[in-house]
């Protein structure tokens, strides 16, 4: 399979929009959750070397180069959430009385979680960067800030729904159970967060 992420913006809607398989929900919500953190950078790169700011020059690298890597990391997901999708396709085929029929769907469910698992960490360390950068970016950035927390917070609950349609089929399974509990942690932790950077930046347009 090519790699989705490196399709065109027009290229991958319409690949979205169509009967194909993947990219899914989970596809997109890596691409949103990517497109957050770059919102952030750009505030970033456009506020670093004004001088009203200067004393967060060192902070801005760091910024930059951690937002550099929940990019490429969050897009590179698009692929591993197609790439796990095709093993749990070909087993909802199995016949269920099949005798590996049970561990084979379990082995892939448990597969297929874990992309959409990792886009919520990354999307989660977007938005802790996000509400960082809101406070060391310059006032004409903030609604690109704001929209940054948004994305990521879609991203965010996106991937959280492609956990839990995976783990609510193995409801007694442990380690399937534990991802749902960290999917869930992390939305009751960072989507408030991410909302509170949206509401700040609302709260400021509008004074």
């Amino acid at each position: 399979m090519d790699s989705l992420y490196k399709l065109t913006c027009e290229d991958f809607s319409k690949e979205l929009f169509s009967k194909a398989p993947v990219p899914g929900g989970g596809g997109a919500a890596a691409y949103i959750g990517a497109l957050g953190v770059c919102l952030g950078a750009m505030a970033v790169n456009l506020t670093r070397g004004k001088k009203k700011f200067a004393a967060f020059e060192p902070e801005y690298e760091q910024m930059l180069t951690d937002a550099e890597l929940y990019r490429k990391r969050l897009l590179e997901l698009i692929d591993k959430d197609a790439a796990a999708f095709e093993p749990l396709s070909k087993a909802y085929s199995m016949p269920k009385d099949d005798p590996i029929y049970a561990e084979t769907m379990r082995a892939v469910t448990i597969g297929a979680t874990k992309a959409p698992l990792e886009m919520m960490r990354y999307c989660s360390l977007s938005i802790d960067l996000i509400a960082r950068i809101l406070e060391k970016c310059s006032k004409l950035m903030i609604s690109d800030v704001g929209c940054g927390a948004l994305a990521a917070k879609a991203g965010l609950e996106c991937a959280a729904l492609n956990v839990f349609v995976n783990t609510r089929t193995l409801k007694k399974d442990e380690e399937a159970q534990k991802m749902a509990k960290e999917a869930q942690d992390m939305l009751e932790e960072y989507g408030p967060k991410a909302q509170e950077v949206a509401d700040e930046v609302f709260a400021r347009l509008h004074a």
